[in-house]
């Protein structure tokens, strides 16, 4: 695969996921942007790129997915943006020891009238944790050790999951975050200069530990 550093709603990206019809993993390239089966307008309209995990049990687009089509993105990091006026400016989270990060989300097939087939899916968020919250008041559920398991398992008791991710949030103190180059805020941008970090007499807004 190629190495992507900006990844827009609407673009494939990488997905992790358990067939229905194998007990073992593959990854697919899915649309971000979740489009629930039964939708009847265009899926071009849809764009559900995030789920909120507090109450992702009680929307009818999601019920379903979270029962049957759990899986995980694979990302290295995630950005966030913080906004003054019309100027929004971007920070890279990741973790201390550059590790990859395994990201909750969910999937869905869309079929259209002509037959026509979209798979499709969209990111679980949380409340942030003390280092994203300055940025953003959410961040995506980030899922370590056995918890990725679970997730994966239609077995295990999807109640006691979620309660258990609501309640502990991923520690502030394993990631790092920096400020980045404004040339990530444009869709069609892409390559490493994404994440070229912006020096302390370009940066007026805060720059995080």
């Amino acid at each position: 695969m190629t190495p992507r550093y900006n990844v827009a709603p609407g673009q494939s990206v990488a997905f992790i996921r358990r067939p229905s019809d194998s007990q073992g993993l593959e990854m697919a390239l899915l649309r971000w942007g979740l489009i629930p089966a039964w939708l009847n307008i265009p899926p071009q309209a849809a764009r559900m790129i995030n789920v909120r995990l507090e109450t992702a049990r009680q929307k009818p687009a999601f019920k379903r997915a979270l029962k049957e089509r759990r899986g995980l993105f694979p990302v290295d990091g995630f950005y966030e943006w913080s906004k003054r006026g019309r100027t929004k400016k971007p920070y890279y989270f990741h973790l201390k020891d550059g590790a990859p990060l395994a990201l909750a989300g969910l999937w869905e097939k869309w079929i259209g009238s002509e037959g026509e087939t979209i798979q499709s899916c969209a990111i679980l968020t949380t409340s942030s944790n003390d280092l994203v919250k300055p940025i953003h008041d959410r961040m995506p559920v980030i899922l370590t050790g056995d918890v990725v398991g679970l997730w994966l398992n239609y077995e295990y008791s999807l109640d006691d999951l979620l309660n258990a991710l609501t309640e502990s949030p991923f520690p502030a103190e394993s990631m790092q975050v920096r400020p980045v180059s404004s040339y990530v805020n444009k869709p069609e941008n892409e390559g490493p200069r994404c994440l070229e970090p912006w020096s302390e007499d370009q940066f007026s807004f805060p720059i995080l530990g």
